[in-house]
């Protein structure tokens, strides 16, 4: 096999792999990083959503568990990575 041959082969396959990477597995790492950042800075009085479209108030936390208020005195527990977002509090500001 001629060596240009293979080495045109095997930039192609290398050329591949790095646009994969930058496009599919990067991105992805990122968002998982971030998702784990979000979870450990989870902290009592958090408004939040589960990844089931539940909005609640954290009330308690323990390793896994999170109790939440979800209205009218009605608490659940969920596991922490039952939580999809915190929602961000809007300050006030005066005019």
């Amino acid at each position: 096999m001629n060596p240009a041959v293979f080495m045109q082969q095997f930039g192609s396959i290398i050329v591949i792999f790095a646009i994969f990477y930058f496009l599919i597995i990067r991105p992805q790492q990122k968002r998982e990083k971030d998702r784990r950042n979000m979870l450990s800075s989870l902290k009592e009085g958090d408004d939040i959503v589960t990844i089931g479209g539940i909005y609640g108030k954290i009330l308690n936390l323990k390793e896994d568990v999170v109790t939440l208020d979800i209205g009218d005195k009605i608490k659940i527990k969920v596991t922490r990575s039952a939580i999809g977002n915190v929602l961000k509090k809007v300050e006030k500001t005066e005019n």
